[in-house]
């Protein structure tokens, strides 16, 4: 019987020993007590208890109690050690501070400024389509009214990558593509990643996206070229930007224009963006010359059209105010969420 009293005593201290790995600091100090303690812990009286048991019967129970004993140690200091270390991590933890904003994904800046202007444009007409990144001199030059030994075609200018192979100069090389595989009337934009062995500063990039316009058919005169880029610059900007075309000169429009915008940082008051003019370019245009046409399998006689060329880098400056184009490629995350919806 006596045997069988140590048992259901040794049953509860276990049954209590299964609070330790929730106690709190106050409960565990207790339930140590409780259970340890020196002069009325409950294993600590069943210990010296043990002396009363049959000699037979004592060595079972002794042992039983001891490996008890060793286990509620372990225990109660693992426990201790893990109320210590949070305790240390709270002390480190200053609630006071600000949390710190994570960073979600957003599209950049230079791709919504392209995803609006086609959608500008798509308004009038305007069918988005991409072209290849690597084109023959071809299409890049001769197609275009662009002779080979025009500066432009020179090694200093374009990346080459093989006998009359070479990384786009522009988007332009779609022009030739798309009216040598479509009757008119066409009606594209072109965005796309274009090379040139440009110094990177604050306005200039090797590397950068441009948009390719064309319109073919039947009709089209100058008046529907300024028509067409005076609706997308009032879209894009505010109907109230002022906007200029100047006569310019390139291989494959005739006549050509370059087209100015008020300068969006200081309001045509004059800047170092603008260098003090108030205008800032963003497109070369014209009327696509009737060379282009006929090389690329066109009647200059039955057709006319326009093409243009704008860099959104630049006109996300205008849009943005941004004094320096190299930062759209810093991947600086407090200059890029600012762009964040």
């Amino acid at each position: 019987m006596a045997t069988l009293a140590f048992d259901r005593q040794l049953d509860q201290v276990a049954e209590a020993a299964k609070r330790i790995p929730t106690a709190d600091a106050r409960e565990l100090a207790a339930l140590k007590t409780e259970l340890l303690g020196r002069k009325a812990g409950i294993l600590t009286r069943l210990l010296r208890q043990l002396p009363e048991l049959p000699p037979e019967e004592r060595r079972a129970v002794g042992a039983r109690a001891n490996q008890l004993r060793r286990e509620l140690e372990a225990a109660f200091e693992a426990r201790e050690s893990e109320l210590k270390r949070r305790e240390l991590e709270a002390a480190a933890l200053d609630l006071t501070m600000p949390g710190r904003l994570r960073w979600r994904g957003a599209v950049h800046p230079v791709t919504q400024v392209v995803d609006e202007i086609c959608e500008i444009f798509r308004e009038l007409g305007f069918t988005r389509v991409t072209g290849p990144e690597v084109e023959t001199e071809e299409y890049n030059f001769t197609k275009l009214n662009i002779s080979l030994d025009h500066p432009a075609a020179d090694a200093q200018d374009t990346f080459y990558l093989g006998p009359r192979l070479l990384l786009r100069t522009h988007t332009s090389p779609m022009q030739a593509h798309i009216m040598e595989r479509y009757p008119p009337p066409i009606r594209i934009v072109v965005p796309g990643q274009v090379y040139r062995r440009d110094a990177f500063d604050p306005s200039h990039s090797p590397v950068f996206e441009q948009i390719e316009g064309l319109v073919v058919d039947e009709g089209i005169s100058f008046v529907d070229f300024k028509a067409g880029i005076e609706f997308f610059v009032k879209r894009f900007f505010s109907p109230d930007t002022p906007v200029r075309f100047r006569p310019s000169f390139f291989p494959f429009t005739e006549p050509s224009a370059d087209v100015d915008v008020q300068c969006q940082i200081c309001k045509g008051s004059g800047c170092p963006t603008c260098k003090r003019t108030g205008f800032l370019e963003i497109m070369g245009a014209g009327m696509v010359h009737p060379a282009v046409f006929e090389a690329c399998g066109v009647d200059p006689e039955r057709y006319t059209g326009y093409a243009f060329g704008m860099g959104p880098h630049r006109i996300a400056m205008l849009r943005y105010a941004i004094p320096d184009i190299r930062l759209f490629w810093t991947n600086d995350m407090r200059f890029l969420g600012q762009f964040v919806d």
